[in-house]
This record gives structure tokens, C-alpha cells and sequence, in this order.
């Protein structure tokens, strides 16, 4: 049985992306087995693997909307498998709302492939509507990067008033995994003072890796390719392997 974790954060610009890409990667090095389920309709963290958004199909809409098999669309990579998306995606949100149990329709998809993976990651989309709503039905915990930057934890309240509303409702279990602190400039007094507001705001919940602000990591997906396989030498490479390491301990 996966540990199904939703990345999460409405506010874009956050490196959720980035975060679902390099932490897969990052546990498959490790040995674990991992899939990457791209939620977002932007579906850079498809491409982000090295999969062709464009082509690959069926994809999770197909699935969502279509009832194509979870399995068929499964592509697998050396940086672990991805779930890949689309932009059709973008429409599925109003097409759901005619679909019994709606807020399930991902729950259904990822229980049929858990017994296949230590971990599933689903990458959300920058907003609250009814994709994300199916992401943390589906999930066991979220992990929410906030970057080190003015108004980091605006928004955040709406994200918590959303999750106690599914955890009474449709999902009771929803845990929070942990809160990352992305965009990291240790040579900010802003970085640093924001670091502090976190980790006061959720005590015992922020993970002791932080990512770095880092040119490679903004570079790799352009090449589709994690930041392991990029420059496993860099300073990003470096935070999503500790990162990695923390999570398979808890």
C-alpha cells in the first residue's frame, strides 16, 4: 500500500512542481518505488520527467473522465513512474460535476495502482476548486511548500480552512506530511524571518531540510530531467536527497 501524499500550496510560484518532481526522483534513488501523479492541467511536472505531455495517452483525464484503465496509463521513467497529464485536464473540473461521487474519482484511480508503490505524489493545481478537492480526498497527508518570500503564509488559512472542511466531510484521516520551506536565501534577513513565522505558525511540522534558492534546479526542467539527473552535484540536488532521506524515516 502507497503513502499517497498531496503537494499542495493555491498560491502558484511556490515549487510544488519542482518539489513532486525532485522528491520522486529523489526516493527512487533511494530504492523506494514511487509515481508521480500530475494533477496540475499545465502538467509540467509531466514534462518535468522527461514525458511528452502532448502524446502521452491516456492520461489522468482519460481516467478521471473517460474510465481508461489506471494502469495503461502509467508510463514509467528512470526517475520513477509519472501518472501524466494534459490540458484537457482544465475542463475536467467542469465535467466532474455531473459524475456521481465526484470528489472520489481520483481516490478510485490511485487505490487501484497503490499495491504497486511505497509512495504516490500527487502535483495539485494553483487553486481550491474540485481537482484539488479530489487530490486531498485521495491523499493520506499533504505537504505544503512555502517559499521564503513577503506574504509566504497569505493564502495558507484558505488552503487549512479547506483541508478541516474535507477532513470533516470526505476524508478524516488527512494528516498534514509536513510544511517545506522552498526558496531558502540564507543570506536574507527576509528568508530567514519568514523560516521563523513557519515554523512558529506550525510547530513540529516544518522539515528540517530546506530547499535553497538555485539556478540548476530552475534550469532542469527545461532539459526533463529532476535535478538528481541534472546536476546531482548541485546545492538542489544535495536538499532533495536529505529531503528524501527525512521522509523515509517518518
Amino acid at each position: 500500500m502507497a503513502k499517497i501524499i498531496a503537494v499542495v500550496n493555491q498560491k502558484g510560484g511556490v515549487g510544488k512542481t519542482t518539489t513532486t518532481v525532485n522528491i520522486t526522483a529523489a526516493l527512487k534513488n533511494l530504492g523506494k518505488r514511487v509515481l508521480l501523479c500530475d494533477f496540475d492541467p499545465q502538467a509540467n511536472a509531466t514534462s518535468g520527467m522527461g514525458v511528452d505531455k502532448n502524446t502521452a495517452s491516456p492520461n489522468v483525464y482519460d481516467v478521471l473522465i473517460n474510465g481508461a484503465d489506471p494502469k495503461r496509463a502509467v508510463v514509467s521513467t528512470k526517475y520513477g513512474d509519472v501518472l501524466p497529464s494534459n490540458k484537457a485536464l482544465a475542463g475536467a473540473g467542469i465535467e466532474m460535476i455531473a459524475i456521481e461521487n465526484r470528489e472520489k474519482l481520483l481516490k478510485n484511480a490511485l487505490d487501484s495502482l497503490s499495491d504497486g508503490y511505497d509512495y504516490i505524489f500527487i502535483d495539485c493545481p494553483p487553486s481550491l476548486e474540485l481537482l484539488t478537492v479530489n487530490a486531498l480526498c485521495a491523499a493520506h497527508s499533504l505537504l505544503v511548500p512555502v517559499q521564503c518570500e513577503y506574504y509566504a503564509l497569505e493564502g495558507l488559512s484558505d488552503l487549512l480552512a479547506t483541508v478541516r472542511l474535507i477532513k470533516r466531510g470526505l476524508n478524516p484521516h488527512l494528516a498534514l506530511e509536513g510544511v517545506l520551506l522552498t526558496m531558502f536565501d540564507s543570506r536574507t534577513n527576509l528568508s530567514l524571518q519568514v523560516a521563523e513565522e513557519v515554523k512558529r505558525h506550525f510547530p513540529g511540522q516544518v522539515f528540517a531540510t530546506v530547499i535553497p534558492r538555485n539556478v540548476r534546479l530552475s534550469e532542469a526542467p527545461s532539459h526533463g530531467k529532476p535535478i538528481s539527473a541534472y546536476d546531482p552535484y548541485s546545492r538542489g540536488a544535495e536538499a532533495y536527497r536529505l529531503l528524501a532521506e527525512e521522509m523515509s524515516h517518518t
